[in-house]
């Protein structure tokens, strides 16, 4: 291979700003992964991660927990554009030594951000009939779990109905969805993640936003 100062360069930089990964790697990796499996086995509840770590920008606190807790050599991961910088590569190539991926429909996590209004669910691994775990988990930046639009939640771990509100969501998210719903056991999973919270959405779970009532014309 050709050698590159500029390249040799950047990456050296990178490397000086590294960022540390858990303070306790046990049981800060314990005890995220553990949120992590809650989030999923009760749709719609928001999970604080109570660890100290800083995430390289521009991902949220939770988004590096996640993907610290969730990805290793054995796995493969998609970063949406604007989450793509040296930064962010350096971190998980560092920190989990899994293989970035250019094409998301080979990643078994995909990493997105602000730039959801294209999103395409179904162009991510969908596992299939026989081995519906090869599918993808989506780790998704949102604004957050206070503001936005409301959503309903039902199905399994959910009793009767559970309410989220998540900020910064497509306004067609809820139809790409419920397309993602229908192909069970195929398709793919979400954790939703803002500054140190997360919030789990499985494929099992069905959603519906809430329509506000207007105020009547006076």
């Amino acid at each position: 291979m050709t050698y590159s100062p500029d390249t040799s360069e950047k990456t050296a930089s990178s490397m000086q700003q590294l960022l540390p990964a858990w303070e306790d790697t046990v049981h800060d990796a314990q005890t995220v992964f553990r949120s992590l499996l809650k989030a999923l086995s009760e749709p719609g509840t928001i999970q604080r991660l109570k660890v100290n770590l800083q995430a390289p920008a521009p991902l949220h606190m939770a988004t590096a927990a996640a993907c610290l807790a969730l990805m290793d050599y054995e796995t493969t991961a998609w970063l949406a554009d604007e989450l793509d910088n040296d930064a962010v590569r350096t971190y998980l190539r560092f920190h989990c030594g899994l293989p970035l991926v250019h094409e998301k429909s080979s990643a078994n996590f995909a990493v997105l951000g602000s730039s959801l209004q294209q999103l395409d669910l179904q162009g991510f691994a969908q596992g299939s009939m026989t081995y519906p775990d090869k599918s993808a988990t989506l780790l998704i930046q949102v604004d957050d779990f206070l503001n936005g639009t409301e959503y309903q939640l039902t199905g399994p771990g959910i009793k009767d109905k559970r309410s989220i509100r998540i900020n910064g969501l497509p306004a067609d998210f809820v139809s790409k969805w419920q397309a993602n719903h229908a192909a069970f056991p195929q398709g793919v999973d979400v954790i939703f993640c803002s500054g140190d919270a997360v919030v789990g959405l499985p494929r099992t779970s069905k959603i519906a936003a809430v329509q506000s009532e207007e105020l009547p014309c006076t």
